[in-house]
């Protein structure tokens, strides 16, 4: 499955998805009014108030569910909540059908479509657009049923095939609507993130001559060749010419310095841009550093996309923050078709919150990674999943 099959709005971008609440609580507000307006105007064809009160009441549940669902202390709205608020809401509609069963002598002023299609509706910024349409056939089906059978027990004239067409639109209308709004918003997100992820790309390598550029003064970070020739080789060659002749110690020291730098330049070639990552957070910046390790035998970060570079580099550096993390450890594996990137961090003060680190992880989803994270007060776990060929 694609993460444009399957990314939500609110996965996306999390701050723009969490502006909707209020939206949500609205329209959620408007499907219970729907009910109780409903029942009231057709309450002369109740043959079960047991079961016209329980469909309220189930319409309320639903509309409950969603509005609590969506809350920012529950993290991401997850699929599985999408069907709870669809499964109660079709029981409040089959509980309404129950209610009028052989006396509904206008079907369509059920408010059971209608409220089923505007809770899909409200739920377009936190639901994919492809479970958005699934809940809408899997409910449109079921009220289709009951339509069927309401019309036959009350004998109406009007053929059922109509009915169930009539019954199914708003449904089916408010649910495409909501899935267009959530696939064309999800869209949009992505390519703009495309186009950032890309233009920072284009930055550092455009910087990378700068900071790469050698014997340019003890100054220079991010390259530990640099870093050896100004901490250990210029003091050295100082302290040679200053001197009037070269001692048994010298020559051992410089020695051991020529073998230090040919390591430094071995390591250098066979480098990825994920071990220039570690040293820029080991140096820090204008911060202190921290300790990052890095395990990838087999050189596959260098096989990632510019996407995925980008998306790793934010998780990382986030994670990598001086004031969240002493230490990061980052596993790179490839094989059998698919690789696998794990990120654990050692909390410096304590966990990052759940929330947060969403908001991070969902920009490795929106360039196609598979992503599971865990956070304890020991460590926090990023594992990010891809196709690999």
């Amino acid at each position: 499955m694609s993460g444009r099959f399957s990314l939500t709005q609110q996965e996306a971008d999390p701050i723009g998805g969490g502006t909707a609440a209020p939206l949500v609580a609205i329209g959620a507000g408007t499907a219970v009014a729907i009910s109780v307006v409903s029942t009231f105007a057709h309450r002369a064809e109740i043959v079960s108030p047991f079961a016209a009160v329980l469909g309220i009441l189930l319409l309320v549940a639903a509309a409950i569910a969603l509005v609590t669902g969506i809350l920012p202390s529950r993290g991401s709205f997850a699929s599985e909540r999408v069907w709870l608020v669809v499964t109660i809401a079709t029981a409040a509609a089959v509980a309404e059908y129950v209610s009028t069963m052989g006396n509904d002598a206008v079907l369509y002023d059920d408010y059971g479509p209608i409220t089923i299609g505007v809770l899909l509706l409200c739920m377009a910024p936190y639901a994919s657009w492809a479970a958005l349409l699934i809940a809408a056939g899997l409910s449109s089906g079921v009220l289709a049923i009951l339509v069927a059978g309401n019309a036959a027990a009350a004998s109406v004239s009007q053929p059922v095939a109509s009915l169930v067409l009539v019954g199914s639109v708003a449904i089916v209308a408010l649910a495409a609507a909501g899935a267009s709004y959530s696939y064309s918003i999800v869209g949009s997100i992505l390519r703009w993130q495309r186009e950032v992820n890309r233009e920072a790309l284009e930055q550092e390598v455009a910087e990378e001559p700068a900071d790469a550029e050698p014997f340019s003064g003890p100054t220079i970070g991010g390259s530990p060749r640099v870093a050896l020739v100004a901490r250990e080789v210029l003091p050295f060659l100082a302290s040679v010419v200053a001197a009037e002749r070269l001692s048994v110690a010298d020559v051992d020291r410089a020695r051991e310095l020529a073998e230090g730098v040919q390591a430094a330049m071995k390591a250098g070639i066979e480098a990825t841009w994920l071990d220039d990552l570690a040293d820029a957070l080991r140096s820090g910046g204008t911060g202190p550093g921290i300790e990052m390790l890095v395990d990838d035998p087999s050189g596959a970060a260098a096989r990632l996309s510019s996407d995925q570079r980008t998306a790793l580099t934010a998780i990382i550096s986030w994670l990598g923050g001086s004031t969240r993390s002493s230490e990061v450890r980052v596993a790179v594996v490839e094989g059998a078709g698919a690789g696998r990137i794990e990120v654990t961090a050692i909390p410096a003060q304590g966990p990052p919150r759940h929330r947060d680190l969403e908001r991070i992880v969902a920009i490795a989803r929106a360039v196609g990674y598979r992503t599971e994270s865990m956070i304890s007060r020991e460590r926090t776990i990023v594992e990010l999943n891809y196709p690999v060929g």
